[in-house]
């Protein structure tokens, strides 16, 4: 099998080209390392079966010129960040909802057999049931969630017009192994990486907002799953543990985790312009329909992140000297 994985360098995208590497699948990763980032992907780089495509989700040519070769799409490339969709809205249309139409456009002319598209828990906005399940209203209240329901849309108007088999996949917040530390990286990364250096992890707001936190190891499973099975394409599944944890609880058990010696305070900032309260998956779906259900609980999840991040860490600080 031939795989397109769009954002193969990021966060999720390198796990999964991980895998299917070295399952044998001959695996197409296209970023533009904005987001992404080389090291993620070192293991592979230099495998026969795996071919890295430096450019962007917009460039129709390049995807045209890899196309003829694929037979599934797994679409992760997007602006995945609140903070930075609100400052930079446009980019995050163009990126997420006119790199989307270009890849289903591109898929459709070449009859590519199964699209994953990765959607989001974000779309949903703050909770207004529990736990959340795929019909819950869109609710978005800013524009990445917009952005990401947008383009959802594309991809069931091209399931109903062109009969494009897609899945659109909702992961609730995924965290561990080579996600970002820094910039707009992940709570669990970004706290991680300040407690690990002796600062205390920044909340916005009371840090009484929670999210539902799924290992990384889980969401892979899920994707490989989708992409074994053979059920009808257009069904949104959502992907979460079923638990959510408020972020001040999160950042203090993230503490404890570390083991510093001094005692460590979270320190409470100004909330984020629409901060979502409150998230929960419910994943009975997925469970009906893939027979997936997560493995990782939250504190086993956070327990092997926190061991690889402190080896990860002491390994680079070694390369410094």
């Amino acid at each position: 099998m031939n795989i397109l994985i769009t954002g193969g360098a990021g966060f999720i995208g390198s796990h999964l080209c991980e895998k299917y590497v070295s399952e044998g699948e001959t695996v197409f990763c296209l970023d533009n390392l904005e987001n992404g980032d080389i090291s993620n992907i070192y293991n592979v780089i230099t495998k026969k079966n795996f071919k890295l495509m430096h450019g962007d989700i917009r460039d129709s040519n390049l995807l045209e010129k890899a196309m003829p070769r694929i037979d599934t799409i797994i679409h992760l490339a997007a602006q995945i960040h609140v903070d930075r969709s609100i400052i930079e809205p446009k980019l995050t249309y163009d990126v997420n909802v006119l790199g989307t139409l270009n890849l289903l456009e591109v898929a459709r002319r070449y009859d590519v057999e199964k699209i994953i598209h990765t959607s989001t828990s974000e779309v949903y906005g703050s909770a207004r049931n529990l736990p959340m399940n795929e019909d819950h209203p869109l609710c978005a209240p800013h524009p990445y969630g917009a952005s990401k329901i947008a383009a959802d849309r594309l991809c069931y108007a091209y399931i109903q017009t062109y009969g494009l088999n897609i899945c659109i996949a909702r992961p609730f917040n995924t965290f561990g192994p080579k996600q970002k530390d820094h910039g707009y990286g992940g709570a669990i990364s970004i706290f991680t990486k300040r407690v690990l250096s002796g600062q205390p992890p920044i909340i916005y707001g009371d840090g009484n907002q929670t999210r539902d936190y799924m290992y990384i190891n889980d969401l892979v499973r899920a994707y490989d799953l989708i992409l074994k099975s053979s059920k009808s394409p257009g069904e949104v599944i959502n992907f979460g543990t079923g638990k959510d944890i408020k972020i001040i609880d999160l950042a203090n058990r993230i503490i404890e985790l570390c083991g510093q010696k001094r005692k460590i305070e979270p320190v409470h900032v100004a909330p984020r312009p629409s901060e979502i309260k409150q998230l929960r998956a419910d994943y009975s779906r997925a469970k009906k329909l893939l027979g997936w259900e997560p493995k990782y609980a939250l504190e086993r999840g956070l327990k092997d992140f926190v061991k690889w991040y402190t080896s990860y860490r002491f390994a680079e600080w070694e390369k410094l000297g």
